[in-house]
């Protein structure tokens, strides 16, 4: 019931870093997750802990064995077990409770930090034309960093501002259409 719902925590980071996470500083998930788990443990008195991180089997790339140097070591049970995207979206529509996330061919570009500037271009363009009123967050962040600090990264990518992409999509009209947050997955298929 208290959790931030409109980008609370990561205004006030930016605020304190005066300059935005980008490509080559990625400080966003550093700090607004793992470094936020962290304190609430040595908060609560725990020494050293298991971090369960919910990567699947089907992404390989993003598993790092070699554990860090902190209090916790990291565990894996979803690869491990072998689970991949389609048994968790099966799992989900078996649930009662479900976080109502779009699924396109299998993957929910709203998820997590919808705007994000790792995801794709056709992904945070299908945002700002579909969903404008979520993406407007990310073009009101840039335009703050930039009154916080003229030398540092006033934006969360080098080759445009936000602002520069929702001009563009409006202006293109349904020019991502192949990858756009419009289509419904109909088993397996963006019909569009």
């Amino acid at each position: 019931n208290q959790a931030s719902r409109n980008g609370e925590p990561f205004n006030k980071l930016i605020r304190a870093k005066k300059y935005l996470p980008n490509v080559a500083t990625r400080f966003c998930t550093i700090e607004l997750k793992i470094r936020t788990a962290k304190r609430y443990l040595v908060d609560q008195g725990w020494n050293k802990w298991t971090n369960i991180l919910g990567i699947r089997a089907d992404e390989p790339k993003r598993i790092k064995r070699e554990q860090p140097k902190e209090r916790w070591v990291n565990h894996y049970p979803l690869f491990d077990a072998g689970v991949t995207k389609k048994e968790i979206a099966y799992f989900w529509k078996k649930n009662h409770f479900d976080l109502d996330l779009i699924g396109i061919n299998g993957k929910t570009p709203l998820g997590n930090c919808d705007g994000c500037f790792l995801k794709s271009e056709a992904n945070r363009a299908a945002l700002a034309r579909d969903y404008p009123e979520r993406y407007k967050w990310w073009i009101e962040a840039e335009a703050e960093a930039s009154s916080l600090s003229k030398q540092a990264a006033s934006q969360f990518r080098r080759d445009y501002t936000y602002y520069d992409l929702y001009n563009f999509v409006n202006r293109q009209g349904r020019l991502f259409d192949d990858t756009g947050l419009y289509c419904q997955e109909n088993e397996g298929d963006c019909t569009g």
